[in-house]
């Protein structure tokens, strides 16, 4: 019996792998996958769709066509579409031209993708204008739009000061340091008429995290950015959703499945009026093409202890709400209005009236919060692209409605980098290093004040520079004596009025006999402690070195005459800030 020939089936099957063998290692691997039975595909299809809900539940993503992380699921789904009806036609002869046209369709979604991303670019005909006006900004009057200095809301710390406070209240509460660590959100906002920063704790790791999670985190850091006081508030109801928390209510997860098409921007951490902590979290909205043009349309609140939401219209948002527009996104806005304005052609080659907000140090954006009233303030400088020595004007954004004042300053000014190098220049034997300039009104004027800090990050001096005449830097101890030299050099500089700069320093002058001399050493600081004879409030003026070195010079009975703040009931002392002439004995 002659021996039967190969089945021709096998054999064209054969034929058309080795024909291909050299087609590279997309079609080897399509005739791989081709090659496992329709169980393995089943199982394989079923692994792939489980892994893919996994994945959704732990990243996440908004199912928003204007998430750019979204559209890397979509593409990569398409993919594997596209890998699957490959594989489809490669085990059906007969239906391959069928599984081939059915490719354009997740094809026509990456590039659906493609034409999104190009229709978002700024160069695009149209784009220019439209980036140029999501931030609407107005001109300012300074001297009217901002409230005068108010000495004892002036926050005199940054961030890292008060993380280094935090952590030494932290430090005060064994029972949480073993168990929790502060976040590092440190979120500025103003609480109760007070700029703080506020920030919750954590769960120092994952074994912490098994021990606590039912009982939940217990309370939040805060501390007082005027009074350098720092304390951890307990809490009645813990704290069940946060960034430490891995699983379920983590609140990431919880928020973004709980509104799963919010494409959510950088979320912060707020208290309201009586002291409960929520999660903040804009919602932003694409306003160019599929992803340009970012703003924010609505903000959501998440109840950091029982996790319940609430959704507003961005104008809606309640007031205790500081910081609905993140800082980051705010500056953005303002560069594309600053490089746009007039075109995009003219950002690159004319570059006419091109601005864009000053850098802070190492390159990083670098900006400022104000407190004025009931929000808080984004304060940054702005200077010309072709001339960034100097600022030409400055703005302030509110971070809860979203609106821009520009303030131009006639003559320039200082940049924020520069005024900071002329403040460590005036202590230079010291080794202080200054804070990250605020920008306050002190009697109409504009002016950058800043912390000067040791190595050990404890704030021991103050120092004020004039935006505009920022030749001169006064510094002082303390914040009294820091203003007074400041006035008095405006006062010089015929910028202020002699009358006008003892009003703006609400300072009084004082005359009489020293009855007691009392000396102290407050944080390295040396101070004298001065009563006059027949002062029947009994006030004690505190005079502080270096700045008035010559109170070691009197003693009891010596007349005395010196220029002081005025008196404030809730102090133990009055901070002198001018010694004049003894006044003459009777």
């Amino acid at each position: 019996m002659p021996q039967q020939g190969p089945d021709l089936k096998d054999l064209f099957e054969r034929m058309r792998r080795d024909a291909r063998s050299g087609g590279g290692s997309a079609t080897s691997l399509v005739d791989r996958i081709a090659a496992w039975s329709r169980r393995a595909l089943v199982v394989c299809a079923v692994l792939l769709a489980v892994a893919l809900v996994v994945l959704y539940w732990w990243f996440h993503p908004a199912i928003n066509l204007g998430s750019p992380r979204v559209w890397t699921w979509v593409c990569a789904i398409a993919l594997v579409a596209i890998l699957a009806l490959a594989v489809a036609a490669a085990r059906s002869i007969a239906r391959a031209p069928l599984f081939k046209k059915l490719m354009v369709i997740p094809g026509s979604v990456i590039v659906a993708f493609l034409v999104g991303l190009l229709l978002s670019q700024p160069f695009v005909p149209g784009n220019a204008e439209r980036y140029a006006s999501v931030l609407q900004t107005s001109d300012g009057d300074f001297a009217s739009d901002i409230q005068e200095v108010d000495y004892a809301d002036v926050p005199v710390i940054d961030r890292d000061s008060a993380i280094l406070l935090g952590n030494r209240a932290m430090g005060s509460i064994p029972e949480y340091v073993s168990q929790f660590e502060i976040a590092d959100t440190y979120s500025q906002i103003n609480y109760q008429g007070r700029p703080v920063r506020v920030s919750p704790l954590a769960y120092a790791d994952l074994f912490k995290w098994l021990s606590n999670r039912d009982a939940g985190i217990p309370a939040y850091v805060l501390v007082d950015m005027v009074t350098q006081e720092a304390e951890v508030v307990r809490l009645e109801r813990p704290i069940l959703y946060s960034d430490s928390e891995p699983l379920a209510r983590n609140v990431d997860r919880h928020v973004q499945l709980s509104y799963p098409t919010y494409m959510f921007d950088q979320k912060s951490f707020e208290l309201d009026d009586e002291g409960n902590p929520w999660w903040v979290y804009p919602v932003q909205r694409k306003t160019i093409g599929l992803f340009g043009g970012t703003t924010i349309q609505r903000v959501v609140l998440v109840d950091a202890c029982t996790g319940e939401t609430a959704d507003y219209a961005v104008e809606d948002c309640p007031t205790w709400v500081d910081r609905a527009y993140p800082a980051d996104l705010l500056i953005e806005q303002y560069n594309w209005s600053g490089a746009y304005g007039n075109g995009w052609l003219n950002s690159w080659l004319g570059q006419e009236g091109v601005v864009r907000t000053t850098s802070g140090t190492n390159g990083e954006l670098g900006y400022n919060y104000i407190a004025q009233g009931e929000d808080i303030y984004l304060y940054t400088g702005v200077s010309s692209v072709t001339a960034d020595n100097s600022n030409v004007g400055f703005i302030l954004v509110n971070q809860r409605t979203g609106d821009s004042r520009y303030y131009a300053l006639e003559r320039g000014g200082a940049t924020e980098d520069s005024a900071m190098a002329s403040a460590e220049g005036q202590v230079q034997h010291l080794g202080y290093q200054a804070t990250y300039p605020l920008l306050l009104n002190v009697a109409g004027q504009p002016t950058y004040f800043m912390a000067l800090k040791d190595d050990a990050g404890l704030v021991k001096m103050y120092a004020m520079i004039n935006v505009e005449q920022y030749q001169s830097v006064a510094t002082g101890s303390t914040v009294e004596e820091c203003q007074e030299g400041y006035l008095a050099m405006l006062a010089s500089d015929g910028l202020l009025s002699e009358d006008d700069a003892a009003a703006a320093a609400g300072s009084r002058e004082v005359s009489g006999t020293v009855s007691t001399v009392a000396q102290a050493v407050i944080d390295g600081n040396s101070h004298f402690y001065v009563t006059l004879e027949g002062d029947a409030s009994g006030e004690i003026y505190d005079f502080a070195l270096p700045g008035m070195v010559e109170i070691v010079t009197y003693a009891p009975g010596d007349p005395i005459s010196f220029r002081c703040a005025e008196k404030d009931e809730g102090a133990a002392t009055t901070t002198v800030t001018e010694l004049l002439d003894p006044a003459p004995s009777e």
